[in-house]
C-alpha cells in the first residue's frame, strides 16, 4: 500500500529527539505497467522518462540541503531489473540497472545521503499489471510459473555484490509481501539475507513481514496465515545488522488513501515494539503517511515522537 496524498519516512524537525533517518519514498521506477484488462508484459520493458523514472536530481538537491533529510527509498521493478526472458535472478538488464544506479550514485555521492533499494513487488514475480495482486508469489512451489526462493536468493546476491562497497546503501529484501504463507516470508527473507552476506556486504537489511507488513497487525493473521510476529524472530543474520521493516498509515483501513486520520500509530505499534524489545531487534519505518491537513498533521506528529521515544540504538527500537 503506498500513500498517494502524503508520505514520510521521518521527520527531524518535529522532535528534539534525534531520528538517525529521515527521508523520503521515491516511487517511479515500478511505474507504467499496469492493464485494466490485466495484460501481461504491459509496459515492459518501458522506456525511461516517459513510462518510468527514478530521481529528480533537482528535486533531491532541495530535500537534503534545505529540508536536511538524509535517506531515499528508491523503489525499482523486478521485472525490468530481470526480464522474463532471463527469470528472476543473477542476470540483469543492464540499461534498466544503469538509470537505477545512477539514481542510487547521485542519492549516495553527490548527495551523501543514504538510499534503499527497494523491490516493489509485493514478493511477486511475472506479472505487475495489476499490482499488488498479480504475478506469481515467489517461492510458491505449487505454482510452476513461480520464480523460485534460490533465485531470490541469486537476485539479491548480484545486487548486493554491486554495492557491497557503499554504506550508505540499504538493502529493502521487498516492499510489502501480502497472502501468501508467512513462512514463506521468512524462507524468502532469510534466503535474501543469505545471499547479501555472501556478497561480502554488511550493510543495513531491511526484512519485511506478511499483510503488507502493517505494524498495526504484526501479531494478526494475514491473508488467513499466521501472524508475522511468530516468525519474523527466526531470521538469521551473520553479521547482526538486519532490522524490521515496518509500513504504517494512519486512515480507517491503514491505505493512506483517505483524507480523514482516525489511526493512533502509538497505540497501534505498541505490540510490535514490545515484540521487538522481547527479541532485541530493531525496525524501520520505511512508509507511513496521511493526508496533508491540520488534523493529520497532530497524528503525524504523534508517529515521529514516538519513534523518537523508541530509538533503535542503544536498545531495541526504530531507526
Amino acid at each position: 500500500m503506498r500513500c498517494t496524498i502524503f508520505s514520510i519516512l521521518g521527520c527531524v524537525s518535529l522532535v528534539t529527539a534525534r531520528i538517525f533517518y529521515a527521508g523520503v519514498a521515491e516511487s517511479g521506477g515500478e511505474f507504467g505497467v499496469y492493464s485494466p484488462t490485466r495484460t501481461k508484459g504491459t509496459g515492459l520493458p518501458g522506456r525511461f522518462g516517459v513510462d518510468y523514472a527514478f530521481l529528480n536530481t533537482t528535486t533531491a538537491d532541495i530535500w537534503v540541503d534545505q529540508n536536511h533529510i538524509n535517506l531515499f527509498r528508491v523503489a525499482f521493478l523486478l521485472e525490468r531489473m530481470c526480464p522474463l526472458e532471463y527469470g528472476l535472478g543473477a542476470k540483469f538488464n543492464e540499461t534498466y540497472f544503469g538509470f537505477f544506479n545512477d539514481a542510487i550514485q547521485y542519492i549516495t555521492v553527490n548527495k551523501g545521503a543514504y538510499a534503499i533499494l527497494d523491490p516493489h513487488n509485493y514478493m511477486r514475480y511475472n506479472d505487475p499489471s495489476q499490482q499488488p495482486t498479480t504475478g506469481s508469489v515467489i517461492g510458491n512451489t505449487s505454482d510452476p510459473t513461480a520464480a523460485t526462493t534460490a533465485q531470490f536468493q541469486a537476485f539479491w546476491h548480484e545486487l548486493a555484490c554491486r554495492y557491497a562497497q557503499n554504506e550508505k546503501v540499504i538493502f529493502g529484501i521487498m516492499n510489502e509481501p501480502h497472502d501468501m504463507p508467512t513462512s514463506l516470508v521468512l524462507q524468502n527473507d532469510q534466503a535474501a539475507i543469505d545471499g547479501i552476506r555472501a556478497s561480502g556486504a554488511k550493510n543495513l537489511i531491511l526484512a519485511p513481514g506478511n499483510g503488507y507488513t502493517g505494524g498495526h497487525s504484526w501479531n494478526q493473521s494475514a491473508g488467513g496465515d499466521e501472524p508475522s510476529a511468530n516468525y519474523l524472530y527466526k531470521l538469521v543474520d551473520p553479521v547482526g545488522n538486519t532490522a524490521i521493516d515496518i509500513h504504517e498509515y494512519l486512515d480507517y483501513d491503514f491505505s493512506g488513501q483517505h483524507q480523514v486520520c482516525n489511526q493512533s500509530f502509538p497505540a497501534n505499534l505498541a505490540f510490535v515494539t514490545s515484540w521487538l524489545r522481547q527479541h532485541n531487534l530493531k525496525a524501520m519505518v520505511t512508509e507511513f503517511g496521511a493526508d496533508n491537513n491540520t488534523m493529520c498533521d497532530t497524528y503525524i506528529r504523534q508517529a515521529v515522537q514516538y519513534m523518537a521515544a523508541n530509538p533503535g540504538r542503544p536498545r531495541a527500537g526504530y531507526h
